[in-house]
């Protein structure tokens, strides 16, 4: 958990797993979308790789990544331990919210016929 949440700390590294969350891409490919060396980058998918959070796989002298779906398992559960119930907190208030906004415009309706 504390590989994936030092990987996870850096910015660029974010946005490479967005890159990689729905396809596969060369390192060529991830490198051209941002203004850094391909060795950086190169470094920067090192690190994602040993925090198992993307998957490598050769295809002839091509590395190709890919976003590793159960990679953040430990740090999800973590942090699902930390906030769970305070991240479906905001939800409960809007969905409390729209019960009430709908009683109210019920209420209003009742009192037009």
């Amino acid at each position: 958990m504390e590989d994936a949440a030092r990987a996870l700390a850096e910015p660029r590294r974010r946005e490479i797993l967005r890159l990689v969350r729905d396809q596969e891409r060369s390192a060529g490919e991830i490198a051209a979308h941002f203004d850094v060396t391909r060795p950086a980058i190169s470094q920067h998918l090192r690190v994602l790789r040993e925090a198992d959070l993307v998957t490598e796989r050769r295809d002839g002298t091509r590395r190709l990544y890919r976003l590793r779906q159960e990679g953040g398992e430990n740090l999800r559960a973590f942090f699902d331990e930390l906030w769970g119930d305070r991240l479906d907190r905001p939800k409960d208030a809007v969905e409390r919210n729209r019960r009430i906004d709908k009683r109210r415009r019920l209420g209003r309706n009742r009192g037009k016929r």
